[in-house]
Order: C-alpha cells, then structure tokens, then sequence
C-alpha cells in the first residue's frame, strides 16, 4: 500500500508543478467567467454616436406623400443617440446621395398599403449595418401601430383586447414523502446547472482519461516502465498514476471552483451597478426590449434564492460521478496506453470507450427537457454513462433508490473494469513493437498466473 501511496503522490506532485496546469487553473475560471459575463456587458454599453433615421412614405401607386399627410408620421419616437425626420420620398439616386453626404445614418421607407397586410415588408437603406436594437426598435414601434390601427378599423379598443388577455404562468409541484406537494421553483436554471454539470464531467473524464493513457504510453516508450516495475506491481503502478492523476483533476476543480465565486463576486459588486440603458417604449401588443444587464442580473439573483443545501447536495453528487466517472475510463484508458506504443495506435481501442461517452453527452440533451423520460432513466443507471446522464437529473431531485442504484453500479463496474485493465496492463506494459490485436487483449485477459 505504501508503494501505490508513492506513487500517487509522484504523479501529483509532478503534474500540479508543471507550469501549464497552473496557467490552465487560473485561466479556465476566467475564460469562462469571460464568456458568461462579456456578452451582458457588451449589450449593456451604450452607443453613444448620434443617428438620424429619416422617414419617407410612399402610397401604393409608389408616389411619394407629404410629410404632412403621412400616416405613419410620429410613429417613432425619438430617443437618446437616435431621432427620426419625416422628409418627402425621393429616388434611389437621391436616397444614395443623401447616406453618402447627409449626415443620415438610414433612410427608412414604408408603403402605407401594408395597413391592410398579413404580412408586409418596409426597407432600411444605410451605409453600415444597422444594429440589432434599431432594427427590432423599428419594428416593433410599426408592429404596434398597425396593431390599434388595426383594432380601431373594427371598432374594438387596445383595452378591451388587454382586458380578454390572461397570462399563465405555470407552477410545477412534486409530492413529497410526507403526502405534501412541494413548489418546483427555477427550472430553466435547474436545466442549465444540470447541462453544466453532466458537460464539466464528460469533459473531465476525457481530459484527465486521456492524460493517464498519455502517460503510460510515454513511461513505456521511454522504458522507464521497466525499472519501475521492479520495485512495484504493474496493477499497483496503474492505480497509483490514475488515483494521482484523478487528485490532480479534484484539486483543479477545486481551485476552479474558488476562483469561479471570486469572479461570480466581481461581477455582482461591479456589474450590477453599471446605469441601465433607456429601455424602447413599450407598444400595444409588444413587450420593451432591455439591457443586457437584467439578463444576468436575472441569473444571479436567482442563484442567490437557492437554498444552500441545494449546492451541498449538487456537490456531493458531482464529486462523487466525477471521481468514479473517472476512475472507470481511466481504468479503461490505462490499459489501452499499455497496450500500444504510441498514441497513434491508439485510434483503433480508443472507439469502444469514447462511444458510451459521446451518447451520455447526446442523451445530456434530452435529459435536461424530460429528466424522467425512459431513456434517460436506463442512461442514467447504466454506469459506462450514468456520471454525465444523471447529473442532468440531480438538479430535480429523483428518486434516491435510482441514484444509490446508479452510485453503487457505478462502483461495481469500476472494480471490475479496474481488475480487467489490470490483467490488460500488466502483460501490455511490457510489450513492445508487436502490433496487438483484440484477439492479442483477450488472451492477456484469460491469462492466468
């Protein structure tokens, strides 16, 4: 045992100095602190250039109207960096010279026959690309007008069709043990923990999987192997570099983990106080378009209403897939480092293991929509993809007979994938320039001393 505890503590101590997994754990919390917060922060910051959009009506015939006879005329009201003039319709060549020379920004021009349209459209000339906020602005101000317009063509008032209106608002409760029913609060950011969740395990056990093959392989290329294995077991080599290396992926998590709240900090004491932008007016029928502040206002503020427990119970749970989660693969991508020479060939082993992978994060999908579906009940049980499959189902509190069935399955099968990698390692390890085959590993497997 003390042997497998030396080199545990070779493998970790090794890789925790080497520089590039500290650059990895300080910058994985700020790339994705970067990703999450970057686009609110953009959409929250203002545009402070002055635009001016002129309007010009034509009727059906295509001839230009008068200013002063416009339908449409005040339609746009005029807001901070953005103002609209209502000018007499002019040709293409003329709308070209005046984007060119003018100081217009756009030109804006609308055939009031779409009064009497299902579906019409309206042109926006510019120079550059408009904004997103000044097409849907545009829009939504037109969308709103024809709307009463609309409703006063058949004498039915904005207020009566507010009055007939009823917003539902769909509130889930569970039945408890105790015969109670419990309210299902934040389910969209339970989804979103939940695919957060299961998508950090199926990268993690690729990642730190793919470093214990790297490893072995290296080891016996170099013929390091060789001395080791004279002072220790080929199976007590092969756990002591996976159990290291799996400390190696806990302590990053966990440094990730502290970094992540101390970004999560920075950003409620500083974001949360940056002015809001104006908000567009809101029109009949359409609701105001807001900064992107709220957006992730919105998200922290409900962090912030989640019981603590939640977070110990999420955890626990995602400790312990991530650890088993790992031991199985890693198990599996030992032995297929033992097994070959060099990582090129390892291409031809690599697919039975990466497939239960590559279906758990598909099935990830669908599990975060309909967590009690019967296809991610069976993926969430089966251990090859239960640690990402029943992360996804964590968040909404299933059974506990399902998830100690799924834990202790979980453990089962890493042993005895862990005592079958071993019989793989232990004769691979030594073996060198012999191409191996399926039918090579089976022999290995029932070979017995």
């Amino acid at each position: 045992m003390n042997k497998i505890f030396a080199i545990i503590s070779r493998e970790y101590i090794t890789r925790v100095r080497k520089r590039a997994f500290i650059i990895m754990t300080i910058l994985g919390p700020l790339l994705f602190g970067t990703i999450l917060i970057a686009p609110y922060k953009l959409a929250s910051m203002e545009d402070t250039s002055d635009k001016i959009i002129a309007v010009m009506e034509f009727d059906s015939t295509g001839a230009p109207v008068d200013p002063d006879s416009m339908l449409f005329k005040g339609i746009f009201p005029d807001k901070k960096h953005l103002s609209f003039q209502y000018l007499q319709g002019v040709n293409d060549a003329t709308m070209q010279v005046m984007l060119e020379e003018a100081s217009y920004y756009a030109i804006l021009t609308i055939d009031n026959s779409i009064l009497n349209k299902k579906e019409a459209r309206v042109s926006l000339f510019s120079v550059k690309q408009p904004s997103v906020d000044l097409e849907t602005y545009i829009k939504q101000n037109l969308e709103g007008f024809i709307f009463v317009k609309n409703l006063e063509r058949d004498s039915i008032s904005p207020s009566q069709i507010g009055a007939a209106q009823t917003r539902i608002d769909l509130v889930s409760s569970r039945l408890n043990k105790d015969g109670g029913f419990k309210e299902q609060k934040m389910v969209d950011l339970k989804r979103g923990i939940g695919y957060a969740a299961g998508f950090l395990i199926y990268f993690f056990i690729f990642f730190f999987g793919a470093m214990v093959m790297r490893g072995v392989i290296e080891e016996k290329t170099n013929r390091v192997v060789e001395v080791i294995i004279t002072s220790v077991r080929p199976f007590q080599l092969m756990m002591g570099k996976i159990i290291g290396i799996a400390l190696v992926g806990l302590t990053q998590f966990l440094a990730w983990v502290l970094l992540t709240v101390g970004i999560y900090q920075f950003a409620v004491d500083t974001l949360m106080d940056t002015p809001q932008t104006p908000q567009t007016e809101q029109v009949a029928g359409q609701s105001p378009v807001g900064s992107g502040n709220e957006g992730l206002a919105g998200i922290f503020d409900a962090l912030s209403t989640i019981e603590w427990q939640f977070y110990v119970y999420l955890l626990g749970t995602f400790l312990f897939y991530f650890l088993f989660g790992y031991l199985l693969y890693g198990a599996m991508f030992g032995a297929i480092g033992s097994a070959v020479d060099s990582e090129t060939d390892t291409q031809q082993f690599m697919l039975p293991v990466t497939i239960p992978l590559i279906l758990s994060i598909i099935v990830l999908v669908q599990a975060i929509t309909n967590p009690e579906g019967q296809l991610v009940y069976w993926f969430s049980i089966i251990p090859f993809t239960s640690p990402v499959v029943m992360m996804a189902r964590i968040p909404f509190h299933p059974p506990v007979a399902d998830i100690i069935l799924s834990m202790v399955l979980l453990v089962i099968t890493f042993l005895a994938m862990t005592w079958l990698a071993g019989k793989i390692y232990r004769t691979g390890i030594l073996m060198y320039g012999k191409k191996v085959s399926y039918r090579e590993i089976l022999k290995w497997i029932r070979f017995k001393n």
